[in-house]
């Protein structure tokens, strides 16, 4: 998925349903612990790598930079119940086996070429799943990961004042202002 579609269906994704939603709604329960409670050094770097994968840096900075990495680990710890950070967790492991599966490598290890492969692959897998998932089934881990992608690099500094457009003080309403084609979308600050 290139960054124009992400930013495209980053409104349907953060308006779709939230794995976790029950959470936010009544307000994320902090954990007296760090977010390396559950997640160590290395499960953020990885994060950082597969969320950089999902959306890098071109003309505006990338996952990495929002640090979406460490904002999963929390939103995970925090949010998620049991048996999601189970799934997240255990997903983790999953595509490292899809990559060296695929290109025999670790995915920390792959290429650029090779990561977006595997992440495709995954995200295919994930399509197929969602669409015939009922309400009961587990979620599958890759849409988690991709939704706590979106989320956290939208919601970042990084992401709301240079991969949207930012007005720091809000001017008048306008519901007749005019959009082009390619225009990004607005922060809301």
């Amino acid at each position: 998925m290139n960054r124009r579609e992400a930013i495209e269906r980053v409104a349907w994704i953060l308006g779709g349903t939230v794995i976790g939603a029950e959470f936010f709604l009544s307000g994320c329960k902090p954990s007296a612990g760090k977010v390396e409670d559950l997640f160590d050094k290395d499960h953020v770097a990885f994060l950082n790598e597969v969320a950089d994968t999902i959306l890098p840096k071109t003309n505006t900075p990338g996952a990495k930079e929002a640090k979406v990495g460490e904002f999963m680990g929390v939103m995970v710890r925090d949010c998620y119940t049991a048996d999601d950070q189970k799934i997240f967790l255990d997903g983790l492991g999953k595509i490292d086996e899809a990559a060296d599966k695929k290109f025999s490598v670790k995915f920390m290890q792959a290429d650029v070429k090779q990561r977006t492969a595997v992440l495709a692959d995954l995200d295919k897998e994930q399509a197929a799943y969602t669409k015939t998932k009922k309400k009961e089934d587990p979620n599958h881990f890759y849409y988690m990961i991709k939704q706590l992608t979106l989320l956290g690099y939208f919601t970042s500094e990084v992401g709301c004042t240079q991969a949207l457009r930012y007005l720091p003080v809000p001017g008048k309403f306008d519901g007749n202002y005019p959009y082009k084609k390619g225009d990004k979308a607005w922060a809301l600050a």
